[in-house]
């Protein structure tokens, strides 16, 4: 496989991961970083190290909204839920 060929392929991955995430809203980050040792947030800060890796400057704020599709803030009044004890029992950072 050419890598422009690969490029286009890992960029559409990462638009439907993106567009899943999104979708599933009822999925706590919590309950990701719990089961795939990974969340939006973590995905928001690789996205963001890419850009600056590229020489595109890009906020925090502007990588979260890349991925939760509006500002964070919003996102969490709309969808984040308290967390319960025994899933902050069971909560590894990797590396947060």
């Amino acid at each position: 496989m050419d890598e422009v060929t690969k490029l286009q392929l890992e960029a559409a991955a990462f638009r439907r991961l993106v567009a899943h995430l999104r979708e599933r809203s009822d999925v706590q980050n919590i309950d990701l970083m719990n089961l795939a040792g990974f969340c939006r947030n973590c995905l928001s800060n690789w996205y963001q190290e890419a850009a600056e890796e590229k020489g595109v400057p890009m906020t925090k704020a502007q990588a979260r909204e890349t991925v939760y599709g509006m500002p964070y803030e919003e996102w969490k009044a709309k969808h984040q839920t308290e967390v319960a004890p025994d899933k902050l029992k069971g909560f590894q950072p990797h590396g947060h």
